[in-house]
This record gives structure tokens, sequence and C-alpha cells, in this order.
């Protein structure tokens, strides 16, 4: 496994990396000539907010299968083009939240109260106190525009001012509003309306670039003041800067412009500004936690783990992902059989999920179903993010539904895929304890544990076949770990899973095919 990281992470990202077995490269400031030259010779970058992941470098990483962003945002990285090469792009969208949102205050209180200003003149050998009197944060309005993870942490923080907080969030549920002791506002004007403060703690979107402009200043409170320790170009520049030449605005605290790196900003002359240079995750603390983060999701992700904040895969929690995983694990074992099995063309999959599981994020679960079902008949790298991508792009249907009424103790996946005419059901169990049981194949019901080498064999149900057939394993060296037989009274029909201990050769199952009465012989790999 190799790693280039072109942005400054911290050492001990770097020490994880490499004791988790990559070889990694630190070009901190490489060049993009050198990058697009040598970013074939890697599996993995590691990036900040300066390298951009485009088309251009995609089409030159021959052997990219992830791409780690050691912070929140992700505007630097095209996401299309990682999707559809299956390459996993990860964050560390938890790891900075608290410096990011004690950033946010700082800036509040240091354009508030005109401290910058303050330190400056004092330095320059004046006591002058006249034109720096600042206003107090008690008992007013911060309207905050976003209440996700750092949204939330300033919101938090704010009630300890004896601020009023409100926020506007359209996609954030009302019991997080409450939770948090926020007042809700349905629109972005209402909030910009009433609040003396504004910060915004949005994603960089279409629907965010520029959201607070012109408009929202000509509604706002005369003397309101606003900070964006967010991204850049959410609050217009431009418009900022005329609001506060009209004395709408009577600070401001920036920490990220719409152009980085770059000083070029209609903001900067302004003697009511702070900015600071992209600061809200320089902290000691959020930059050990985002780079041994980003460390370990990088290694994860190129194990073929799941990886909770994967950007390009639906989000799960670190808690969700512990309960997931034996779902995950048997998705995609009973994904693998079909393809094992049987050379048709699937044109469909429907999912059935009973039990506890029914409770969960059943679409990741379906994702490794998928990435099972495909893995054995593709040279392209399948996994969690280009799964679904693939199942379009061939054509292939695929349903869910859930049943949530369960009369013991177990979860239960059941698969239906249709291939031409026929129908291919596979099934298998979760227990409470996590443990996994292959429970239908075929309509034959079986209670196997997964195993890396199985045999499978179809038989006209008749004395003799399971003696030869164990004869023929024994002569071969090939030990049975173990054996199952499931019947079909009616039409005296038979299969057999046999776990072995290694793999079986053509020859054997050759053998094992001539015996009268065996329909097929196959051996699945799991």
């Amino acid at each position: 496994m190799k790693v280039i990281v072109t942005e400054q992470i911290s050492e001990k990202g770097i020490e994880i990396l490499r004791q988790g077995g990559a070889e990694v490269d630190f070009k901190v400031g490489i060049s993009r000539e050198d990058l697009l030259n040598c970013i074939a010779n890697y599996d993995a970058i590691i990036v900040r907010s300066a390298t951009k992941i485009n088309e251009e470098l995609y089409s030159r990483a021959k052997n990219l299968k992830v791409v780690g962003r050691a912070g929140n945002g992700v505007d630097n990285i095209e996401m299309e083009g990682a999707t559809k090469r299956g390459i996993i792009v990860v964050n560390t969208p938890e790891a900075n939240s608290i410096s990011a949102a004690e950033h946010t205050i700082g800036l509040l209180i240091s354009s508030s109260r005109n401290i910058p200003r303050a330190n400056n003149i004092i330095k320059s050998g004046v006591w002058d106190r006249s034109k720096l009197k600042g206003v107090e944060l008690h008992g007013k309005t911060i309207g905050i525009v976003g209440l996700g993870r750092i949204g939330s942490l300033v919101a938090t923080r704010m009630h300890s001012f004896n601020m009023r907080v409100i926020a506007y969030d359209p996609y954030i549920t009302d019991e997080r509003f409450k939770k948090f002791g926020v007042e809700k506002k349905e629109t972005l004007n209402d909030l910009v309306r009433e609040a003396d403060f504004i910060t915004v703690h949005t994603p960089k979107t279409e629907e965010t670039f520029g959201m607070i402009g012109k408009e929202q200043f000509a509604i706002a409170k005369k003397g309101v003041r606003v900070v964006n320790c967010a991204r850049g170009g959410i609050i217009n520049e431009e418009a900022l800067a005329q609001a506060i030449r009209d004395g709408i605005v009577a600070s401001a605290g920036i920490d990220v412009l719409v152009n980085e790196p770059s000083t070029d900003s209609p903001l900067i002359d302004f003697e009511n500004t702070v900015l600071t240079p992209h600061l809200g995750a320089d902290t000691v603390e959020a930059q050990n936690n985002v780079s041994l983060t980003i460390a370990k999701e990088v290694l994860s992700a190129l194990k073929g783990d799941m990886v909770p904040n994967a950007v390009n895969l639906p989000t799960i929690q670190h808690q969700e992902l512990a309960v997931l995983s034996p779902y995950l694990t048997l998705g995609e074992t009973l994904g693998k059989i079909y393809h094992q099995l049987e050379k048709d063309p699937v044109s469909k999959v429907e999912v059935t999920y009973k039990g506890d599981v029914s409770k969960l994020n059943t679409s990741v679960i379906t994702l490794s179903i998928l990435k099972g079902l495909f893995d054995p008949i593709l040279k392209e790298r399948v996994n969690y993010v280009n799964a679904n991508l693939i199942a379009e792009n061939r054509g292939i249907t695929v349903t869910e539904s859930k049943e949530s009424d369960l009369n013991n103790q177990t979860s239960s996946i059941k698969i239906e895929i249709t291939a031409k005419d026929n129908i291919y059901t596979f099934a298998g169990n979760v227990f409470s304890n996590g443990e996994c049981r292959i429970v239908d194949v075929y309509g034959f019901e079986f209670d196997v544990i997964p195993a890396p080498y199985v045999l499978v064999v179809e038989n006209i149900d008749q004395p003799g076949i399971i003696g030869q057939i164990g004869t023929i394993l024994g002569v071969s060296k090939v030990n049975i770990a173990t054996m199952q037989v499931s019947r079909n009274m009616k039409e005296k029909h038979a299969m057999m899973v046999i776990t072995v201990d290694n793999i079986i050769s053509k020859e054997v199952l050759d053998l094992i095919q001539s015996i009268d009465g065996v329909n097929s012989a196959k051996l699945v790999r799991l």
C-alpha cells in the first residue's frame, strides 16, 4: 500500500499509516506537474484543502483507491469522478469541530470588542480607547445558519453568554432544535431579520454559495455583526463589503475567503473586520485528531473495511457500524454465491430484511450484497462506493423490503435473484451474538457457518452419492470441515453444502461431477 501525503498533517498520522503497513511519501508542497506524473504509483492520497482532486488527476491515478481529506469540507475533491471509479473519499468531519466552534466564538468576540485593533494601537505606542467601544453578547440574539456538528456546538456555548439562540436549517429535525434549546426559523430571511449576530455553519454547495448577500443585508438589523468560519463564499464578500460601508454591518469576523489562499478580498481594508487565514481547525488538538482519524480511515478503506466517514457512501456513525458489521459480512457472503453457481445475467435483486435488522440502515447492507454479487465476475474494482452504480449500469433492478415481526432472536436477510426466467433464493441469519449462518440456497434449508471454501453439490436423492463424494475428497487430501444435506422429497432432489479446509482442484470437481446422480458440483469461495 503506497500513500502520498501532499499537505501538512501531524507526524502521529504518518506513524499510524506506517504502523499499518503503508509505505508513505510525505511530499508537502509537491508541484501539480510532479503530482500528476507520480500519482499512478499510489493507492491513496491524503490532502487538506489546497490540492485539487479532479478528473485531470483521476485520469492518471490508475491505482488510486482512496482519497483522504484531512478536514471537513470536500469542495476541492470532485466526487463524481471518484464514485464512478470506485474510489472512496473519506474525511474527518468531527475531528476539528470543537476547534472550529471555538474559533467562531473567538472571531465573534474579537470583532464585536475590537480586540485586534486595540492590540495594534497599544503596540504602536498609543494609549487610545476612544474608537474601540464594543458591544456585549449578553441578551442579544445570535442567528446560526446550519445546525449541524459545529453549529450545534456554537449554539451550546452561546447559551452560556445568555444569548437568545435562533437557527435556520431546513435539513435538521425539530427534535434537534429542541435538543440544543434553539428556536427554529422557517426561512433564512426570518433569521436575518431578528439576529444581532449571524454566523454560518453550512457546507459550501450550489444551494449555500452566496446564500447571504445583498437581499439579506437589505433586511438585516442595522448594526448586525457577522461571522463566517465555514467556507468562503457562503457570505457574498462584495455584498458584505457594501453592507459595511452602508453601516448595516457593524463588524465581521472572517476566517475563510472565496479565493483561497489569497489576500485579494474587498474585506481586507476595513478596520471593523477581523480576518484570519482559515485557522478554524488550526489547533494542536484538531491537527492531531484530524491526522490520526484520516490515517486510520485511509488504512481501513485500503483494507476493504467499511469506513464511517466515507463521503461517497451512506452516512454511518461509528456505533451504528459496529451493529451493522455482521449484517454486512452476511450480505456480502450471500451476494458472492450466485455467480459462482450460475452464469445467467441478473436482471433483478430483491432483498428482504426480517427482524431487528429491518430497523437498521439497510441500504448499506444492500450495497454489501451487490459488492459480493459483482466481485466474482468483474475485473474492475467493486466496493461500497460504486456497487449501486454498477448495478444501474448493468440494468439490474434492486429493491428492498422489510418485515419487523420475527418470532425468534434472529434477524434474517433473504435475496431473490432473477436471471432470465428463473428466480434463485439465498438467505442467512444473524444471531444476537453476531454469528452468521447460511440457511437457504435455492430453497434448500441449511444451517451453515460461512467458510472460505464451500463445495455445493446438487444431485438426485438416491443412495451412495454422499459416500462417493467423501471418498473422492479423502483420496484427494481435501479435509471436510462440515457437511450438510437438504432434500426436496417431492422432487427427489437434494443439495449438499460441504465446507472444506482447502481449495478443490478442477480435476477433483470433475470426478465428483461424474458420479452417477450428481447434477452439478461447484466450489464457492466466500
